[in-house]
Order: structure tokens, then sequence, then C-alpha cells
């Protein structure tokens, strides 16, 4: 991998952390003050975390392998 392609990968993974960051703040909103009126929202933000914070442990790893030199 070039360092080009490792720099776009780092700037993506700091990209994906950002939004995963994001939905954690939603739901931590939603536990905090609309609980437990808005319950029926419980599902919805839990899968976008989830989903947000999957797709950085992804990248992360496959960050982490590219800079030892690992195949991805």
């Amino acid at each position: 991998m070039t360092d080009e392609e490792l720099a776009a990968l780092d700037k993506e993974v700091k990209k994906l952390k950002r939004i995963a960051s994001e939905w954690a703040s939603q739901l931590h909103d939603l536990v905090e003050d609309r609980l437990p009126a808005a319950y029926h929202e419980i599902p919805g933000i839990s899968q976008s975390t989830y989903d947000a914070c999957k797709a950085w442990a992804d990248a992360s790893a496959k960050l982490a392998a590219a800079q030892k030199g690992l195949p991805a």
C-alpha cells in the first residue's frame, strides 16, 4: 500500500470514528433526555450506532494491517 493510500485510509478511519461518535451521542441523548417516552426510537438509533461502530472497527483493522504490511 502506498503512502497516499495509507493516508487516505487513515482519513477514512477518522471520518468513520467521528460518525460513530455522532451516533453514540444520539443514543446517549435518547437515554438521557427522551426515554421512556421515545422508546420506539431505540431499535433504529441502536442499529445505526452499531453499524457505524462496526464500519469504524473494520476500517481500523484494515489500517492496522496495512501499517504492518499485512494483506487486507
